[in-house]
C-alpha cells in the first residue's frame, strides 16, 4: 500500500513539475500616441524633452523608417488593428466603421482575446466614436471628468461659441467644429486635469488589477493632437524664443495640386486665420505647444512603464509604442497631416520584445504599420490569421540590418483621385490616379531622398529621372506583395 501511495505521489509530481516550468505567455502593453511625429530624443531630436519614451527606446528596437498606410487617424488605426490596407478595409475617412465594410475581420486585440488573453482598451485606440466591442474582454473606457481646456477664459470662450452656433441651428459635428477654442493652452494644473494624465491613472489601476493573467493592454494617448494643451510645467521645459520654425515654408517645386491641403483641421481653432499663412508669432506658439504636449504625454508613458516595472512585469511584457501618423509643423508652408509626404506617413515605432538580440538598436529597414499585427502575434507565439497583408518584423528584432522590404506603401484620397505613394530605399514616388479607372494617371511625384530628404523638389518631370519614373511606376503597379522582404534594389 505504501509503495503504491509513493508511486502515485511521484506520478503526480511528474505531471505538476512540467506545468510549473512552462514559460508564461508574454503580456502586451500597447501604447498608441495621436499625431506623434518622430520628433523624439531617440530619433535624434536634441531639442525635445522625451526622457521616458527614450528610456523605453534604450531597451527596444527603434524603427526609423516605419510608415502608416494613410496619414489620418481612422484609416491608419483601422489598417494597423485589422492587418488590412485601406483598399481592403475601404476605410478612407473618419466616419466609416470597418465592421460595415469587413464585418467578420478578426482584429489584433480580438485575436489575442480568442487565444486566452485578457484584452483591455482605453483612451483612443480606434478612432474616436468608432470603438469595437469584439476586440475587448471588458468594455472599452476613456477617462471621465477631464477637460479640454482648463483656463477659465478658454472655457467661457467655448461656451459662448457653442451658444452662438446652436442659435444658428448647428448640430452634431458641425456644432463641435464651430465651438472650438484656441489651438493651444498653458495652464498651471495637475496632469490628470487633462485626458492623458487621467488615462495614465486608469492604466496604472488596470495593470494592478490584471497583472496575474496574460493581458493585452492598449493605452491610447490623445496628445500631441490638437489642441496643444498641457500643464504649465511642460511648457516651461522650453524657451519660446528657441522654438525653431520650418526652414522650408513653401510647397515643393513642381508639386501637383493634389499634394497639399489647406490644413482645415487647424484653421477650425479660434485665432487661426481661415486662409493664408500663419504669423511667425502664432507659428512659434504652435511649435511650443506641440513640444509641450509631446513632453506631457511622454511623462504619462513613463508613469505607466514605472508601474509595469514596480509590478515585476517588465521581463515578460512585449511593449510597443507607435504614433498613428506624422504631422507637419509649418514644413511646405502647411500644418497637420492628410498628405502622402514623408512628414505625414513616417511615424515613430518602438518595439521591445523580451530577450531580443537587437534591443537597444535602431533599424533602418522599411516597415509598415500593417506589419504590427503579425509581429505581435509571432512575438507572443500566436498563429497568424490568413487575412493579414503585412509581414512580421520579428526577424528584425534579432538582426536589424538584414535585407528587408523593397518598399512601403501609403495612400490618400482627394475626391475623385487617389494618391498611391511608395517609399523605397532612395525615393518617394506618388501616382495620382482616377478612382473609377486607376489606369488613368493624372499626376506624378518623385522625390530623391539622396539629394532632397525634405522633399522640396518634385523631379518626376526631369529628363534624367525618366527611366526611374518608368521603373518605379512598374514597381508601384506590382504592389505590396512584390515588395516583401528581399535584397534592396
Amino acid at each position: 500500500m505504501a509503495k503504491r501511495f509513493c508511486f502515485l505521489i511521484g506520478y503526480l509530481l511528474l505531471l505538476v513539475v512540467p506545468l510549473q516550468a512552462a514559460p508564461k505567455r508574454p503580456n502586451v502593453l500597447f501604447f498608441a500616441v495621436d499625431d506623434l511625429r518622430p520628433e523624439l530624443g531617440c530619433y535624434g531630436n536634441t531639442r525635445i524633452k522625451s526622457p521616458n519614451i527614450d528610456r523605453l527606446a534604450a531597451r527596444s528596437v527603434v524603427f526609423r523608417r516605419a510608415y502608416c498606410q494613410q496619414a489620418v487617424c481612422s484609416p491608419s488605426r483601422t489598417s494597423l488593428l485589422t492587418g488590412l490596407r485601406p483598399d481592403s478595409t475601404k476605410v478612407y475617412d473618419l466616419q466609416t466603421h470597418f465592421r460595415d465594410t469587413v464585418p467578420d475581420v478578426v482584429t489584433l486585440p480580438q485575436h489575442f482575446k480568442n487565444h486566452g488573453y485578457y484584452t483591455v482598451g482605453m483612451g483612443k485606440i480606434y478612432h474616436s466614436g468608432l470603438n469595437d466591442p469584439l476586440s475587448w474582454s471588458e468594455p472599452w473606457r476613456r477617462p471621465s471628468r477631464v477637460v479640454t481646456y482648463a483656463r477659465p477664459e478658454n472655457v467661457d470662450l467655448v461656451r459662448k461659441k457653442r451658444r452662438e452656433a446652436k442659435a444658428r441651428g448647428l448640430r452634431g459635428k458641425a456644432l463641435s467644429r464651430a465651438a472650438r477654442g484656441p489651438a493651444f493652452e498653458c495652464a498651471d494644473v495637475p496632469d490628470n486635469t487633462y485626458h492623458d494624465g487621467a488615462l495614465a491613472d486608469m492604466a496604472i489601476q488596470t495593470l494592478r488589477r490584471i497583472k496575474d493573467r496574460p493581458f493585452f493592454l492598449a493605452v491610447g494617448f490623445i496628445k500631441p493632437h490638437l489642441p496643444f494643451v498641457a500643464p504649465k510645467k511642460y511648457w516651461d521645459l522650453y524657451r519660446p524664443e528657441e522654438m525653431k520654425l520650418a526652414d522650408n515654408p513653401f510647397p515643393p517645386k513642381n508639386s501637383p495640386k493634389y499634394a497639399l491641403t489647406n490644413w482645415g483641421e487647424l484653421r477650425a481653432y479660434d485665432g487661426i486665420p481661415k486662409q493664408g499663412p500663419l504669423s511667425e508669432a502664432i507659428a512659434r506658439q504652435l511649435v511650443h505647444g506641440y513640444y509641450a504636449a509631446t513632453s506631457y504625454t511622454d511623462a504619462q508613458v513613463g508613469r505607466v512603464l514605472n508601474e509595469l516595472d514596480r509590478l515585476g512585469l517588465r521581463e515578460n511584457t512585449i511593449v510597443i509604442l507607435w504614433g498613428d501618423h506624422g504631422w507637419k509643423l509649418g514644413e511646405h508652408g502647411a500644418w497637420c497631416k492628410h498628405t502622402n509626404f514623408e512628414l505625414d506617413t513616417n511615424a515613430p515605432l518602438i518595439l521591445h520584445v523580451p530577450g531580443a538580440k537587437a534591443n537597444g538598436q535602431t533599424c533602418e529597414a522599411l516597415v509598415e504599420f500593417v506589419d504590427i499585427y503579425p509581429t505581435l502575434c509571432e512575438a507572443a507565439g500566436l498563429p497568424l490569421p490568413e487575412h493579414l497583408e503585412g509581414t512580421s518584423m520579428l526577424p528584425l528584432t534579432e538582426q536589424p540590418d538584414q535585407p528587408w522590404k523593397k518598399a512601403a506603401f501609403s495612400q490618400y484620397p482627394r475626391g475623385r483621385v487617389m494618391g498611391y505613394s511608395m517609399r523605397t530605399d532612395r525615393y518617394r514616388f506618388t501616382m495620382w490616379v482616377q478612382r473609377k479607372d486607376p489606369s488613368v494617371v493624372e499626376a506624378v511625384e518623385l522625390y530623391d531622398h539622396q539629394i532632397d530628404p525634405a522633399e522640396n523638389v518634385n523631379v518626376a518631370g526631369e529628363a534624367d529621372y525618366k527611366p526611374i519614373v518608368e521603373r518605379l511606376t512598374r514597381q508601384l503597379r506590382a504592389g505590396w506583395q512584390a515588395a516583401r522582404p528581399g535584397p534592396i534594389q
